[in-house]
């Protein structure tokens, strides 16, 4: 299994340093970004836009996901949500209520159901 890992990318700088914005104007005007495997632990991400976004196996534990919308994402799977707050968080249709729940509470990895 692959661990979390804090990169060196600017753009995944900006969300740790909590510049939500700045990093959704730059992505709406067309940079990139590497987010997969990425660690979000703890990090406040409300506003974030994840529309074209691969958050796969990003590590999001205690991190504040309240109205994030994820169903736009390129892929969720593999990503683990423990003891996130996910109030108003919208999820992919491909990841039923079980698997969020198994996430939020037990930590374990978002799986897509076909």
């Amino acid at each position: 299994m692959t661990r979390p890992v804090i990169s060196d990318d600017p753009l995944y700088r900006l969300l740790r340093e909590g510049k939500i914005d700045e990093f959704n104007q730059r992505i709406a005007a067309g940079e990139q970004v590497d987010l997969t495997h990425c660690d979000f632990r703890h990090l406040n991400l409300q506003g974030l836009e994840t529309t074209g976004l691969d958050l796969s196996g990003s590590y999001f534990r205690q991190a504040d996901l309240r109205g994030v919308d994820f169903s736009r994402c390129l892929s969720l799977e593999g990503a683990s949500i423990h003891a996130a707050k996910i109030s108003g968080a919208y999820f992919p249709k491909k990841v039923n209520a079980q698997e969020i729940l198994l996430s939020l509470e037990h930590g374990t990895r978002i799986r897509y159901q076909e």
